[in-house]
């Protein structure tokens, strides 16, 4: 098996996101289509780690919104589906809870053919979670 290599990366590229996005099962649930949002996802996330192969290949990316006080939120958790099964998914997220600090919650909302994935690396499962869907760009914002 390949090495691979961590790190953050707070200035990926947002085409070598779209990149592992497509080449992972998460591109069926991000606009990889709008590079502009994909670039506002990554200018704005507080965390970005990755995993690439000795030869520089994007495998695979954790990145996360933190107030590294109380909480952590995993918004994406991607690895190439030639890479999976090899531990790279439990790696990124730990060293994204590490970066952000252990004493924060690291929360997520799982992809729903990942749903079985999570409790076997050790994630509790939480039972109340809400939201409120987003709204085409086209809308305009509320008044303040």
């Amino acid at each position: 098996m390949k090495q691979i290599l961590y790190q953050l990366e707070p200035n990926l590229t947002p085409a070598e996101f779209i990149d592992v996005l497509r080449r992972s099962t998460l591109a069926e649930r991000r606009p990889v289509d709008n590079p502009s949002i994909i670039a506002g996802m990554l200018a704005h996330a507080d965390i970005i780690a990755t995993a690439r192969t000795p030869e520089g290949l994007l495998v695979g990316i954790s990145r996360a919104v933190s107030d590294f006080s109380f909480c952590t939120y995993l918004s994406d958790l991607a690895v190439d589906e030639a890479f999976q099964g090899r531990g790279i998914g439990r790696e990124l997220i730990r060293r994204t809870h590490l970066a952000a600090g252990l004493h924060t919650s690291l929360i997520l909302v799982a992809a729903p053919k990942a749903e079985s994935y999570y409790p076997h690396i050790g994630m509790e499962k939480i039972s109340s979670a809400w939201r409120i869907a987003a709204q085409p760009l086209s809308d305009p914002r509320p008044d303040s």
